[in-house]
This record gives structure tokens, C-alpha cells and sequence, in this order.
């Protein structure tokens, strides 16, 4: 009742697990929970937009884009990085590169080197709202059409 507002709820468990000593080069997509505690160069991309969740760990780096819902970050990334839902930069994150992200939450300690830009996703009523007034105003034609007819009753 009056505790904090509840967190964007992330995939509620680990999938895949890349170990500590563990070195990938090429692109990784994934569906569910990711951690790596290893190293990655190559793109990290989930497939499945809206469930994923990233975990990278203190000791992990990635060297590549990151375009995952749910990102959380505590190891060193040198890329861009989309987080379409939540994004978390915990004390030891160090990020080289643009951020996008839904929502975000930055600990004491952590870096940014690059763009941070907040994703509007636009509301359901807005851009309905927005479909009914270019509905409503007249096209050039329908103006064009409306004229000639008030000359022509002149």
C-alpha cells in the first residue's frame, strides 16, 4: 500500500549463461534470459522484442550493438545500446556509446560515454486522436470543390 513503485518486471529467470572465461566473436540473438559473464564482440539482439532480458555482469564486456528489451548492465559495453523497455546501470557499468531506452535506472558509480535518449512510445488514444483530426480536416480537393460551388451560387 505504501511501499515503492513495483519495477518493470523482467524475465523472471536465466536461459543461456556465457561463462566467465569464455571469449565469443560474432553476433548472438536470443529469446528469454541472457547473462554473459564472459566476452562478447559481435551484436547481442533478442528476438523476441518484448519478454528478454540482458544481464551482464561485472567481469562481462560487449564489444557491438545491444538491442534488447530489458538490459541490465554491470560490466562494460562498447557500442550502442536500445532498451525498448528497461534499462539498468548498476555501480560498475561503464557504457561507450548512444543509449535508448523506455525507462531508466542509473546507479552511484556508474558511466555513460555517448547519447542517452528516452524512447516516447506513443499513446493508443494520442494517435487516435490524431487519425480523427486529419479525418476531420479538409482535403485540398474537398476545399478546391467547396469554392467552386460557393461561385457558382454567386
Amino acid at each position: 500500500m505504501f511501499g515503492r513503485k513495483k519495477k518493470k518486471s523482467l524475465h523472471p529467470h536465466i536461459d543461456t549463461l556465457i561463462g566467465a572465461n569464455t571469449h565469443i566473436t560474432g553476433d548472438i540473438n536470443f529469446t528469454g534470459g541472457l547473462r554473459i559473464d564472459g566476452h562478447i564482440s559481435g551484436n547481442v539482439m533478442a528476438t523476441d522484442d518484448e519478454h528478454s532480458t540482458l544481464v551482464l555482469s561485472t567481469e562481462g564486456s560487449i564489444k557491438g550493438k545491444i538491442k534488447v528489451a530489458n538490459v541490465v548492465i554491470n560490466g562494460t559495453v562498447t557500442g550502442p545500446i536500445q532498451a525498448q523497455e528497461y534499462l539498468e546501470l548498476q555501480e560498475k557499468a561503464k557504457v561507450y556509446g548512444d543509449v535508448q531506452y523506455g525507462s531508466l535506472e542509473i546507479h552511484l558509480g556508474a558511466c555513460v560515454e555517448g547519447k542517452m535518449i528516452h524512447q516516447n512510445k506513443p499513446d493508443a488514444e494520442n494517435a487516435q486522436q490524431a487519425e480523427i483530426m486529419i479525418t476531420l480536416l479538409p482535403s485540398a480537393a474537398e476545399k478546391q470543390t467547396a469554392s467552386t460551388k460557393n461561385d457558382a451560387v454567386q
